[in-house]
């Protein structure tokens, strides 16, 4: 390959890490410009996970093999089996030399090598590959894993030039998957609350409008519960904010908890001492029950007067539900009645026949702007 088809397949590369929207994207654009870069038919990309002691493959691109999958949940190595990672390459390193690819071949190693891997090799053999070129990927100045790309049995060996490539598309894998860490960085904060580590309302408000729109289409069961954690101004007021910040965090790890018992809930502070919990496919009784178990767990926390729980899901009796707007204000509408009766179980909008008074709450606003949910609020705040 010349040197501008080099260069245009660099850039191709960066290109396509950048288009990336998360990290498993990354890596196949990773793997598939290394591929095409190459010339290989196979490419993929794992992770060394030290504490673990193992390499485990993130993605595999190209002619895969019958035991090969392209994103594997669990495909991973003995670390002590690539003595070039943890002691070769970490040599190199250590003397100020740099982490340059090599390439094997079905035979045994080949240019660049640091020493036969008899795995590697073996490998190459089971597959019916002829040869591969592996490049160590370094970020942040430590090993973070390899990209490996493999030609079948028949086809030209990699060389030395092509090692000297594979050394160069390394790093610029390594720049894209810092540059991708970093947005989803970005991306965690912009939807994470600083104090608990919950969701924030962010998160929670683009979340529910994609499952609202599941409903709307496929019928998933959709609910909400909201919960307004009673007490925290006394906490505030008579032990001080960073006491208050220590019970909202508690409660934070209770519905954590809690939200457990529901697959894949999202559990989010919504802001000040209101919380909620999202559950998109478990059935209406399975949250009514998760909300009772983080009723009976909140009125244990040493501090705080338990907690206010209203649940609204689009599998009772609440009407058709169109709109996140709307499941947010039938679960908001039985949290205030929940506060108003100081109830230790959950309110749960729809449960109580057609005239439904959380319902009614929710859909009919007073007009005089002094309504039932303030009404609800005042007679009984502590």
């Amino acid at each position: 390959m010349g040197e501008d088809r080099r260069l245009e397949a660099v850039v191709a590369l960066a290109q396509g890490m950048a288009a990336a929207h998360s990290s498993p994207e990354a890596w196949r654009a990773a793997a598939v410009g290394a591929c095409r870069a190459l010339g290989g038919s196979f490419a993929a990309l794992s992770v060394w996970e030290r504490e673990l002691g193992r390499l485990r493959v993130l993605v595999n691109v190209g002619e895969r093999a019958e035991d090969e999958e392209e994103f594997p949940e669990d495909e991973s190595y003995p670390v002590h089996q690539f003595a070039e990672i943890t002691e070769f390459l970490h040599e190199r390193w250590a003397g100020g030399g740099e982490p340059d690819a090599w390439v094997e071949t079905a035979e045994g190693p080949a240019a660049g090598s640091p020493g036969y891997v008899h795995q590697r090799v073996a490998a190459l053999r089971r597959r019916g590959r002829g040869c591969c070129v592996v490049a160590p990927i370094v970020l942040h100045g430590r090993a973070w894993g390899e990209l490996y790309v493999a030609r079948p049995v028949g086809e030209p060996v990699f060389a030395r030039g092509d090692a000297d490539f594979a050394t160069v598309l390394a790093a610029v894998v390594a720049a894209g998957i810092a540059q991708t860490e970093r947005l989803e960085e970005v991306r965690r904060l912009a939807y994470t609350d600083a104090l608990t580590g919950l969701a924030n309302r962010r998160a929670v408000d683009a979340r529910l409008d994609e499952a609202v729109e599941r409903h709307r289409t496929e019928g998933v069961v959709v609910s909400l519960v909201v919960c307004d954690l009673n007490g925290l101004k006394r906490v505030n007021d008579t032990h001080g904010h960073a006491v208050g910040d220590r019970l909202l965090e508690r409660f934070g790890s209770v519905l954590s908890l809690c939200g457990a018992m529901l697959p894949g809930a999202l559990a989010a502070r919504l802001g000040g001492d209101e919380f909620c919990l999202l559950a998109v496919g478990p059935p209406a009784d399975a949250v009514v029950k998760a909300a009772e178990e983080l009723c009976r767990r909140a009125a244990e926390l040493e501090l705080g007067d338990g907690v206010a729980c209203g649940v609204a899901s689009t599998e009772d009796a609440v009407g058709p539900v169109r709109s996140a707007r709307r499941l947010f204000r039938l679960a908001d509408a039985a949290q205030y009645r929940a506060k108003a009766e100081q109830s230790d179980r959950p309110v749960v909008a729809g449960r109580e026949g057609p005239d439904d008074p959380v319902v009614r709450l929710a859909d009919q606003p007073p007009r005089d702007g002094d309504g039932e949910r303030r009404r609800f609020r005042g007679r009984h705040s502590p």
